[in-house]
């Protein structure tokens, strides 16, 4: 009997060190409606990604609207209050493309702050006039006797309730403490909005320190839910704030977004399903001035709508600045469109299909595409008697791509550290690094991350990246450069025999 021929041995060569996230979908900018045209009139000016300014029209829109309607949903009526994640590195022009959507905003706020100044001083006239006559009845009555507290009863009564400062006019907040944002809803504006282009301030801040984040995460969620804010402090007792509307918008660097997307407590808790996540592709090396085009009209026009919905007045308490919002419902037809996608989704859950692993984000997608055409349809008239069939196709096209990212970058979140910082070499080495070899000196001199820039990390890095067959150690005394080396590296490159 002939023996078999022996397979002979085959290297395999390099080993990715982790599984490439596949590339998004491109972002749906039909589906934005009437914010369209703003949003391509910033992206044309920035040429920046997309979905950048397309986050911060919608999370604008819905600031803008959230106090005057809830819509409603398959679940029951909810805020239009949208939560939006934007994740960009370093030079995408987060902030750029922030900017022109929230001028009108911006000026809103500085008139109002204006407008307090003005009415700050008739009320600590009033509420001095109102101490000193209250302070005088107390004083007669602790000097009477009892005939006098009859007459007192009548007369703090007739005094009427303690003036109520201006409220504060601001409408956002940066990286607010749970303590803080409650105070800035229990003095100021009723509907407020937590909108930062350096988004990993508040994420790595004192609100979501060990101490404070699990209470952060839940008065968001509260928030989100649009349920009262409930606060208990010794020495100020129990008191709740009902009728109050949140909208958030974090730009946060990748780094940032995985450690946070990695964080069990925001994803058991639910508050990261609440989230239109994105990470759009980079478009840096490619913004040539000569491509810039400027839309003028677009955006006047945008910052004229905001305008006039912020100057419109708020559905709400006088007293206790409780919103009251209408219920803006679904028409039959949106309804059965929105019907069908739930359906849709809820079917792709199941063990094996395609939102297995994203059940948090899946089960509130049909509620997301709720909100996002509530968000439209007010944006567009705060008097629309129903979510058109129109509108919810958009809200419908927009839900499923945050969706579609969320299951593209839920992998992502779970790379470690390390990892990710060996992964930045390779890249570098390969596509950066003039030389065939490398040596724990040139990665702390000169590599393209601080990060790297410390022996033990550089050292781990290297040490992973030969693990994974793209670096082969050379023999101590190997000459690189013109000197003989203690540690050096080979660097494997595509089509590279070691």
């Amino acid at each position: 009997m002939t023996a078999p021929e022996p397979i002979p041995f085959k290297a395999e060569g390099p080993q990715p060190l982790l599984r490439q996230i596949p590339q998004g979908e491109p972002y749906p900018v039909e589906a934005l409606g009437p914010l369209r045209e703003a949003v391509e009139a910033v992206q044309g000016q920035t040429l920046a990604p997309i979905a950048i300014p397309a986050a911060s029209a919608l999370s604008v829109a819905s600031l803008a609207v959230q106090g005057f309607c809830d819509v409603e949903t398959l679940g029951g009526t909810r805020p239009l209050s949208l939560y939006a994640l934007t994740i960009a590195r370093s030079g995408e022009r987060k902030s750029s493309c922030d900017g022109p959507l929230m001028a009108a905003l911006r000026s809103f706020e500085k008139e109002q702050a204006k407008e307090r100044r003005e009415g700050m001083a008739s009320w600590e006239n009033a509420h001095a006039l109102w101490k000193g006559e209250r302070d005088r009845i107390l004083t007669d009555v602790r000097r009477g006797k009892g005939e006098k507290r009859t007459a007192a009863k009548a007369d703090l009564a007739a005094l009427g309730k303690e003036p109520s400062a201006p409220p504060t006019p601001d409408r956002t907040v940066t990286e607010p403490t749970y303590e803080g944002l409650t105070r800035k809803f229990a003095e100021g504006m009723p509907t407020l909005g937590i909108f930062s282009d350096e988004g990993g301030q508040f994420l790595g801040g004192f609100a979501m320190s060990a101490d404070n984040r699990q209470k952060t995460l839940a008065a968001l969620n509260d928030l989100w839910q649009g349920n009262p804010i409930r606060r208990t402090r010794a020495g100020e007792g129990s008191y709740a704030l009902y009728g109050r509307r949140l909208a958030v918008h974090l730009m946060v660097q990748p780094s940032v977004a995985r450690a946070f997307m990695a964080d069990s407590m925001a994803a058991d808790t639910g508050f990261l399903p609440r989230f239109l996540m994105c990470e759009p592709p980079s478009t840096i090396g490619t913004r040539l001035q000569s491509r810039v085009r400027q839309d003028d009209t677009a955006l006047a026009g945008f910052s004229d709508r905001l305008s006039r919905i912020l100057e419109t007045p708020l559905p709400m308490d006088p007293d206790t600045r409780e919103l009251a919002p209408r219920v803006l419902p679904l028409s039959p037809e949106a309804r059965a469109m929105l019907t069908d996608y739930s359906d849709h989704v809820e079917a792709q859950q199941v063990p094996g299909g395609d939102y297995a692993n994203i059940t948090g984000y899946a089960s509130k997608a049909a509620e997301q595409a709720a909100r996002i055409a509530g968000v439209l349809t007010a944006w567009t008239d705060l008097e629309a008697a129903a979510v058109s069939l129109d509108a919810m196709e958009s809200g419908i096209g927009l839900a499923d791509f945050y969706l579609s990212e969320a299951r593209r970058l839920a992998d992502a979140a779970n790379v470690s550290e390390e990892i990710e910082r060996a992964e930045t070499l390779r890249k570098w080495l390969l596509e950066r690094w003039e030389y065939s070899e490398v040596m724990p000196s040139d990665v702390v001199q000169r590599a393209p991350i601080r990060a790297l820039r410390e022996s033990p990390a550089a050292r781990k890095a290297l040490a992973m990246l030969e693990t994974h067959g793209w670096l082969y150690r050379l023999p101590a005394g190997a000459e690189v450069r013109g000197s003989a080396r203690k540690e050096a590296y080979g660097i494997v490159r595509v089509g590279h025999a070691v």
